[in-house]
């Protein structure tokens, strides 16, 4: 039946009514559920616990589950890949001096983080630095050479399996421990998915989702950037995010195969210039025992 009202109270106090409903309805069905189906049964999986204060009033504080539970859903929205969920700075593994210092350049780079919390609110200091690890002599150069001389320049300057991805990981599960916002994408995989949702007839619902979710957090780490083939809008994508990121002052924590010549072909000199530019500081060419 259509409800009629005269008047804005009218269909502000139905308005409240139906929330009330629907508030009733899910703690009735909380009510009905066993403490055993609780994975907390303190707060019964709300996250607050209630009490009274001095003057009789009922009120809630955060459970001690809350910030367990928050960490579990900023892992999960991390994309971090399944193979390294197990990677932290532990188990990193230092056969050399270049995986020595690029294990305490991500130390130091750490250090420009920091999370206080006051009155119950949290306070992100975020530096804007990037952090980059690449090649010495990029994936690029290596195909350009003749066969015959490929495999004695890869021995000679060896960029792969010597642990980039492994830290940077291990850096991101530290972050987001500790409370920040991180997003970890794989190089190809990301820039197809970007790539088939602008192409999407959903009115850029789906692409315009995906680059919020790459623009707002708190650290970008992007895993082997510039693997992708080089298009025209391959290039605007990669100049897109870069260059938003780098107005923002927000970090991007990457690591690439290619040189920084080579890096500046497949993702486009301008986004190159921020994305360098920007790690000067933190920036390594590494190369190592594969």
């Amino acid at each position: 039946m259509e409800r009629k009202f005269t008047s804005i109270e009218q269909v502000m106090a139905d308005l409240q009514s139906r929330a009330q409903s629907r508030l009733s309805g899910k703690l009735k069905k909380l009510e009905e559920r066993g403490e055993d189906e609780f994975e907390c049964p303190a707060c019964r999986d709300t996250e607050f616990t209630f009490y009274f204060d001095k003057e009789g009033y009922e009120t809630a504080r955060p459970c001690e589950c809350r910030e367990r539970k928050a960490w579990k859903r900023r892992f999960k929205q991390s994309m971090i890949p399944d193979e390294f969920t197990n990677a932290n700075f532990k188990n990193y593994q230092q056969f050399d001096d270049i995986q020595k210092k690029m294990y305490d350049t991500t130390l130091e780079y750490l250090k420009h983080f920091r999370m206080d919390v006051e009155d119950n609110q949290k306070n992100k200091t975020i530096p804007y630095q990037n952090f980059g690890l690449v090649a010495v002599f990029g994936e690029q150069r290596l195909k350009e050479l003749p066969p015959s001389e490929r495999s004695a320049m890869k021995q000679k300057h060896n960029n792969f399996g010597i642990g980039k991805t492994h830290l940077q990981i291990a850096l991101a599960k530290h972050l987001i421990k500790e409370g920040f916002n991180v997003l970890v994408v794989s190089d190809v995989v990301f820039i197809e998915e970007l790539m088939q949702a602008k192409m999407m007839n959903d009115e850029g619902e789906t692409y315009n989702r995906l680059l919020h979710n790459t623009l707002t957090a708190d650290v970008l780490i992007w895993d082997d950037i510039g693997k992708v083939n080089w298009t025209e809008a391959r290039e605007r994508m990669y100049y897109t995010i870069i260059n938003e990121r780098y107005r923002k002052q927000k970090p991007i924590v990457f690591n690439s195969n290619e040189d920084r010549g080579t890096l500046a072909e497949k993702i486009g000199y301008a986004a190159a210039s921020r994305l360098i530019g920007q790690a000067e500081a933190f920036l390594i060419e590494a190369e190592g025992t594969d």
